[in-house]
This record gives structure tokens, sequence and C-alpha cells, in this order.
């Protein structure tokens, strides 16, 4: 009995990860949960509950933080608007991104755009994506030291003065 109990939490891990990549493939497009759960026949509910278990963090929150990640991107080649950079990542609406920016990198779009700018010139785009990667403004300190510079790794950010 154990061994179906473990096949069938292996089949819907499966199941996550088409979901998760998913999410990856068309963050731009209008997503979510119930069209996300459809595509895999599950209910809704399951999959949000299964999703933060497997992942730590919800549909929504993924998909967000997905958006957030690839609009810090797009602000730090800087040959885009805010406003093109909001609508290029899947958001309808420049309030809503700039709220949900802030609150995952800690300031908003435009302030990060100008503090970004070169700050991550000539590092390989698998360190950049590492040390850019947004986190929940709620628990870590602004990623804007108080020389202004922008701070870019975890641990840096954490011993920032506030």
């Amino acid at each position: 009995m154990g061994s179906t109990r473990q096949d069938q939490r292996l089949q819907t891990l499966v199941l996550l990860r088409k979901v998760r990549d998913r999410i990856d493939r068309e963050y731009d497009r209008p997503l979510d949960v119930d069209q996300l759960a459809r595509g895999v026949h599950l209910s809704a509910g399951y999959l949000s509950r299964q999703f933060k278990l497997s992942f730590g963090e919800s549909p929504y929150s993924y998909l967000m933080t997905r958006r957030i990640e690839r609009a810090m991107t797009l602000l730090r080649r800087a040959d885009m608007t805010v406003t093109d950079v909001c609508f290029a990542v899947g958001f309808s609406s420049l309030g809503t991104f700039s709220t949900r920016f802030a609150e995952l990198v800690g300031v908003p779009p435009r302030i990060y755009r100008e503090s970004a700018a070169g700050a991550l010139e000539g590092v390989p785009p698998c360190l950049a994506k590492q040390v850019s990667r947004p986190i929940r403004a709620s628990t870590t300190a602004s990623p804007i030291a108080s020389n202004g510079k922008l701070v870019r790794s975890r641990e840096a950010r954490d011993a920032a003065p506030a």
C-alpha cells in the first residue's frame, strides 16, 4: 500500500512540474489557477495545496515571481519604458505591476531601473539570475544600500544598513 501512495505522490509531482513549466513558458499570458488546474485535470484547490507543499509558494505567487524576474531583466536593459515592460511580462495594469514589483523587489520599477543600469554588466547570465532574484520585500531590507547603490546578493542585501 505504501508504494501505491508513493506512486500517486510521484504522479502528482509530475503534474505539478508540468504546471510550473507552463508558468515558466507562458508567464506573459493571462493565467489563473483554475486554468492551470484544468490543464492537468486537477481541482484548483488541490493544485494550490500540492504546489505550495512541493515548491514552497502558491502557483499565483510563483507566476508573480517569474513575471517580476523577467521585468527586472528588461528594466536593466534600459531599452524599454516601464509601461512597455509591464505589458511585456503579462500585467494588464501598470499600477498592479508597480505594486507587485515593489512588494517583491523592495523599490518601484523606476527606482530599480535607475539603480540597476549597468550593475550586472559583464556578469554571466547564470550568475546574474541568482544574485538578482526577487525576494519578498516584507522579509528583507531594501535592495538599495544607504549609498544609493543596488545591493546584488541576498547576503549583502540582508547586511545592508536600513
